[in-house]
């Protein structure tokens, strides 16, 4: 039996989802876009925003969105972290546009399709992250711009260097997961369990090992010529750290469920949330594990159970707070 690995057998689709369909370039080679304002709105990604509904975690934990000014700060937080995600985008399309060039989908991104000329995407992206810092400091939250800096300059770090080294990309992508989860509470301000935060980081890593699997089935050996990380990892060892992720945020979101639940009058309502929450992490397994893993913010808006566990898991935490 040969040793040398092939390219994994690719999987069936999950039913429920639908999988993104991308279409193939022009052959006057002016791929998606067919205008520039076009190329604009897809280099800022907002189909990725998706992501930074993770600031109202904190403050929905905490039970303090039903206060209108609560509420207004976790929205203008959502808001920065949409400015703030869009600008390193922009920066991150031009660092990568020669390695987008030779991957199967990225290629059709803007800047590597030649759409978005690299100034214009620099300049953007320059802007972009100026408007998030300078709006988290003019509504009175400098911790918030504080996280924001953080977060802007550990997204650069992973774009110029960590990318090229392998767990630490992995901890790079999480950690950017991370912290718009922290800045919600920032924002607010709200106190951060530790449950809440062991959540978020294991919970970040586990989407982003699935992310590293999901391009090492899809580029198989052509993988390294692509980004040097996926020539380190096998598709075994980051299923290894999927499963170890898994296990510590299912555990600790339990722990933190039945620390909520303790001396409250909604006890099984945030006990009961751990039934949708364990489901949904084993859902989102097996889209990875069938070759779906590539972009999280896809696998949520492709997935109707996966959506309507998140909504369950939502509406019982809602009820157990204000229960």
């Amino acid at each position: 039996m040969s040793t040398t690995p092939g390219r994994p057998r690719r999987r069936p689709a999950a039913r429920g989802f639908r999988p993104r369909v991308v279409p193939a370039p022009a052959p006057s080679g002016q791929g998606q876009a067919s205008s520039l304002a076009g190329g604009l709105v897809r280099t800022v990604r907002p189909r990725q925003w998706l992501k930074n509904v993770l600031v109202f975690g904190a403050p929905a934990a905490a039970g303090v969105l039903g206060q209108r000014k609560a509420l207004a700060y976790t929205l203008a937080a959502f808001v920065i972290f949409c400015f703030a995600a869009s600008g390193t985008y922009c920066i991150n399309d031009v660092v990568d546009r020669e390695a987008d060039r030779r991957h199967p989908v990225k290629r059709l991104r803007p800047v590597a399709a030649g759409v978005v000329r690299v100034p214009l995407a620099l300049g953007l992206g320059v802007a972009l992250l100026a408007v998030a810092v300078a709006a988290s400091a003019a509504i009175g939250r400098p911790r918030l711009a504080l996280v924001v800096l953080i977060y802007v300059a550990v997204t650069l770090a992973y774009s110029l260097w960590l990318k090229h080294e392998p767990i630490l990309d992995l901890a790079a992508v999480a950690a950017g997961f991370v912290l718009r989860a922290i800045a919600g509470g920032v924002a607010v301000p709200v106190p951060l369990s530790d449950w809440f935060l062991i959540v978020a980081c294991f919970g970040s890593l586990f989407v982003v090992a699935g992310k590293r699997e999901a391009e090492v089935m899809l580029l198989g050996d052509e993988g390294e010529n692509h980004r040097a990380t996926l020539g380190w990892y096998t598709a075994s060892y980051l299923r290894h750290v999927r499963s170890v992720a898994s296990a510590v945020a299912m555990t600790a979101y339990c722990l933190w469920a039945f620390e909520k639940a303790h001396g409250s009058s909604g006890a099984i309502w945030y006990e009961l949330s751990i039934i949708p929450f364990v489901l949904a992490i084993l859902r989102y397994a097996l889209l990875v594990d069938s070759g779906h893993g590539g972009a999280p913010e896809d696998v949520v808006l492709g997935d109707r159970m996966l959506q309507a566990l998140g909504a369950c898991l939502a509406v019982l935490f809602a009820v157990g707070v204000y229960h």
